[in-house]
């Protein structure tokens, strides 16, 4: 079993992985506060979730050259940057475009967070990736914990949700200083060469050659986990065996279990988003909870989702990821039936905890995957990877506001259980093709 060690980088990509998890979490129950101040609809309210997904897809673009020109660490710091500043202006606008534009900017900023850490911890954990990218999520779930509990506070005793994102801010500026005060400073190696250093290394009956010709894509990343029992060891870049021109060739190519991963990443966002912005509403309409009551209650998904990531890191490296990701999706499942059939609010609480244990392993183990079987095109694929979560964002909690609009939040919630049946299937044809070999095996080559 792979073992996970976690130096000074690894705690400072955990905290700016939480500083993007406190506006995240805090932003779904801000929209319904948004719609009724704005005195729009559901389904118009929604267009902010379709200004997350805009700016992912900028996002995603901007990662990949940002990271080859100044380096992955700097470009996670630019995206805090951006993060601070459309914060600040998300909190002081009024109007509709300018609250939807605020929203874009700070997907934009937020994204290069996502992608500069999934790929620093990528690259600096190898085998123990999973589980180090199920740690950073965790911190940024028990960040998010705290903002929902900040918005139901101050929308209490009757401030608003807007000085919430004053911390936001005061928190980005705790997390800089401390980095230039303890000297953490991120690696300097260029991503290309460390992509070119990458082994990874795979049993005979897990390793995969691409029909296309790039880097073989061994199963999934299951930090020294593995896929059917056979152990997988990712090298620095989350690399494949790559050498002159034939790792140049294969630097630009995602093979085709990438892509199965990138639409189950676009398929449990479209799962985690719904929740998080419309969960308070249901609470309002079918549990009978108050506005800030509600608001403060949507924590309860993430905490669900901290314990879950706390826990799973451990289950990640002792675990294949596609059986792991099976059991998540069926334990949300579960707590979705308890919180949907529930009309009083512990009790809808209480299925919202659930509902979190089992999302907290949807994205860190896709993207773990995702990343793994990429190779040398690590950075390429984590900026892709925004454009599956823009999909997730721009489309989902749109058609689940306009039916909403219909026949009310409650019923339509019921999308949900076939977003999760979706995932399922999708997360069964990753494994198969994790398991397919296209060409003769290979004896395994040493890290």
């Amino acid at each position: 079993m792979p073992r996970l060690t976690r130096d000074r980088t690894t705690w400072l990509t955990y905290a700016q992985l939480g500083l993007w998890g406190f506006f995240l979490y805090g932003f779904g129950p801000v929209v319904p506060l948004l719609r009724d101040e704005q005195g729009t609809s559901a389904a118009v309210a929604g267009l902010h979730s379709t200004a997350v997904a805009v700016g992912a897809l900028a996002g995603g673009a901007l990662f990949a050259p940002l990271a080859r020109r100044i380096g992955r660490g700097p470009a996670i710091w630019t995206g805090l940057a951006g993060l601070a500043a459309a914060v600040t202006a998300f909190g002081l606008l009024r109007p509709l475009p300018a609250t939807l534009a605020a929203v874009a900017l700070i997907a934009t900023a937020g994204m290069l967070v996502v992608s500069g850490v999934a790929v620093m911890l990528t690259a600096r954990h190898g085998a123990a990736a999973p589980a180090a990218l199920t740690e950073a999520n965790a911190a940024c779930a028990g960040m998010g914990v705290l903002a929902p509990l900040a918005i139901g506070a101050s929308v209490d005793a009757g401030w608003g949700w807007r000085p919430v994102m004053a911390v936001e801010v005061a928190l980005i500026t705790l997390v800089a200083l401390a980095a230039v005060s303890f000297r953490v400073r991120p690696p300097h190696g260029a991503p290309a060469a460390a992509a070119a250093a990458g082994r990874i290394e795979v049993s005979a009956s897990a390793a995969v050659e691409n029909p296309t010709g790039s880097t073989p894509t061994g199963g999934s990343p299951g930090a020294g986990g593995s896929t059917e029992g056979h152990p997988i060891a990712i090298g620095p870049a989350g690399g494949g065996l790559v050498d002159g021109e034939r790792g140049r060739a294969a630097a630009d190519r995602l093979p085709p279990a990438y892509w199965i991963a990138w639409v189950l990443m676009s398929v449990t966002g479209s799962i985690e988003v719904c929740l998080s912005l419309w969960t308070a509403d249901v609470l309002r309409s079918h549990a009978g909870m108050s506005a800030g009551s509600a608001s403060a209650a949507v924590a309860a998904i993430v905490c669900g989702m901290f314990l879950g990531r706390l826990v799973g890191g451990r289950f990640a490296l002792r675990w294949p990821p596609a059986p792991l990701l099976l059991g998540a999706l069926a334990v949300s499942l579960a707590g979705f039936a308890l919180f949907w059939v529930a009309s009083v609010g512990w009790l809808a609480v209480t299925g919202l905890v659930v509902l979190g244990l089992g999302n907290a392993l949807h994205y860190p183990l896709a993207i773990a995957i995702a990343l793994a079987v990429a190779g040398p095109a690590a950075d390429k694929a984590a900026g892709w990877s925004s454009y599956s979560m823009g999909v997730g964002f721009g489309i989902a909690p749109v058609a689940l506001g306009w039916v909403a609009d219909g026949i009310g939040p409650h019923l339509a919630f019921l999308l949900l259980p076939g977003f999760i049946a979706v995932a399922a299937l999708l997360t069964r044809r990753l494994a198969r093709a994790l398991r397919t070999p296209s060409a003769p095996a290979r004896e395994p080559v040493p890290a």
